[in-house]
């Protein structure tokens, strides 16, 4: 299955459940279309430095392109129901057609054998991309406090610190 959203009216990223036990989801709109997919909170991370690396080149590239705008309205981000995921993401790829002055976001499901079954197409604007991404790291450091000792995350039931020789804290 390949589909393409081109162009996305809207796309976003958010969390489900208590700190420690997230789903993250990528979900993005075109006219009546929903599409869902499930993401791992560190790939909406690299993502968002990726873009920003894309952008920098894509600026030393095509100097008279007018910057991306960051601003987003964080009641427009958050995910629409039904969240009805269609694949988990295993592979993500960003590419710019410049005719259009779109940037593609490419979510790829990877099979067992590591080749990709089901492809998503999302053709957005600079500005929906990098808003998204920001997004995204707002969402992603909203999960479980950072040990201060050992700089792993805190479970909600208490944390095991390596630190302080296993001795729950």
């Amino acid at each position: 299955m390949e589909l393409e959203l081109n162009p996305v009216s809207r796309i976003t990223t958010g969390a489900v459940g208590p700190p420690g036990k997230r789903v993250f989801y990528l979900q993005a709109r075109k006219d009546r279309e929903l599409v869902t997919l499930i993401i791992e909170k560190h790939q909406v991370q690299s993502l968002a430095v990726g873009l920003e690396e894309f952008l920098d080149e894509l600026s030393d590239r095509l100097p008279d392109l007018p910057e991306a705008s960051a601003d987003y309205n964080q009641d427009e981000m958050e995910l629409e129901q039904p969240l009805d995921p269609i694949f988990r993401v295993g592979q993500i790829g960003l590419s710019y057609d410049e005719e259009s002055d779109r940037l593609v976001l490419v979510a790829r499901q990877l099979d067992s054998e590591g080749q990709g079954s089901e492809v998503v197409r999302f053709w957005c604007t600079r500005s929906q991309l990098r808003a998204m991404c920001l997004w995204g790291i707002e969402v992603a450091s909203q999960g479980r406090p950072i040990c201060g000792n050992c700089g792993e995350p805190k479970d909600p039931e208490g944390h095991f610190c390596p630190k302080s020789n296993g001795h729950k804290i």
